[in-house]
């Protein structure tokens, strides 16, 4: 009967399989980490963070990680930001609904911040507009916000190449203000010389660029703010301008074709008494309550009137070319208030000189 040999393996057969063995071991400690993040070195960045809902004062410029762009997304290197209405409410947290639900109903999540222009730093594997370099601008209120940070990352969608004789902080300062005073205006289809306009809040950012837009046109346009911006206001085109403080438009007996508010703070029927037989009345900002009663108004049953009130909802950088175009042309200029750098003290200072709503244009913060 044969006996059956058992196999033995040599000593360096040995040394080789506990190699294997050793390299499988190194092959899994390194898929852990890069499962849990531990002995990866990230890239950070400093971002504005909001510790607390209230106040400007509870924001804090700190150290976050890099941000790195999806397949559809540019990684914007962030040269300025300018501060808009929304910002200011995400920081107060009001109104509790729909702020809160985006951003934490207790404890904010967010990096505020939606007008921004900067340089393209990287891009993702399906971006076909831009490349690393290109100059651009553009609202990221629909896609996150995250502007008050060095870096951001943005949908190719959400930006527009800005235009080499335009600064960064001008181009900060066009989109959302830009976007809601021409769509503002474009609700009333005022375009013909002699019709009547009449801005309420016409010293803010809004106000200085539909004046602009609006002189176009050769439209007589009567400016509504503080006291304290009614020179400036006269400087940017205004035929007429009034102290709100001291008349109430919608008791002059003047009437217009087109009121366009960024404040939204008398009833209804006050507005309409000022506007002429199928003039228009269109609010791009307010507070909600009276927002959502101008939306509603279109279906009271009792309502004979032709004229027509209407809540302008925001198409982010739907438009931002026109701007390019009139920039290009000498026919419009972005009017900024102040720029802050991107500094804890200064960006504080900057929401706190919005709050107060003294501000002439646009708030810009340079990073």
């Amino acid at each position: 009967m044969l006996k059956r040999e058992t196999a033995r393996k040599s000593p360096i057969e040995y040394e080789k399989m506990q190699e294997h063995l050793d390299m499988l071991e190194e092959i899994y400690k390194a898929e852990e980490q890069i499962a849990s993040g531990e002995g990866i070195a990230h890239e950070d960045a400093k971002a504005l963070l909001l510790r607390r809902y209230g106040s400007p004062d509870f924001l804090e410029v700190d150290e976050i990680e890099k941000p790195a762009p999806a397949g559809d997304e540019v990684l914007v290197r962030v040269h300025a930001v300018s501060i808009n209405d929304w910002d200011w409410a995400l920081i107060l947290g009001t109104p509790f609904i729909p702020n809160r639900l985006m951003t934490g109903l207790l404890r904010p999540k967010i990096v505020v911040g939606s007008d921004i222009a900067g340089r393209v730093e990287t891009v993702g594997s399906k971006v076909t507009r831009f490349k690393p370099g290109d100059e651009v601008f553009g609202d990221l209120s629909g896609c996150g916000f995250g502007g008050f940070a060095e870096f951001v990352c943005a949908p190719e969608s959400a930006l527009m190449f800005k235009p080499p004789k335009m600064s960064f902080e001008q181009a900060a300062a066009i989109p959302q203000a830009g976007m809601l005073a021409l769509q503002g205006i474009a609700a009333g289809q005022t375009h013909k010389p002699g019709q009547t306009v009449l801005i309420n809040g016409a010293g803010g950012g809004v106000g200085s660029i539909a004046i602009q837009l609006l002189k176009l046109h050769q439209v007589e346009v009567t400016g509504v703010d503080a006291a304290a911006k009614l020179e400036a206001m006269k400087l940017w085109g205004y035929d007429h301008v009034i102290d709100y403080a001291a008349q109430d438009f919608t008791r002059s007996g003047k009437r217009y074709d087109l009121i366009l508010d960024v404040k939204t703070d008398r009833p209804l029927a006050d507005y309409e008494h000022a506007l002429n037989p199928h003039g228009v009345y269109a609010t791009v900002g307010g507070q909600l309550p009276r927002l959502l009663q101008v939306a509603c108004s279109r279906f009271r049953f009792w309502r004979t009137s032709e004229k027509t009130l209407s809540v302008v909802a925001l198409k982010a950088n739907r438009d931002l070319h026109y701007f390019n175009e009139l920039f290009g042309s000498d026919k419009f200029k972005p009017v900024i208030d102040s720029v802050y750098a991107f500094s804890e003290a200064d960006v504080r200072k900057a929401f706190h000189h919005f709050g107060t709503s003294a501000h002439k244009g646009k708030i810009v913060v340079s990073t």
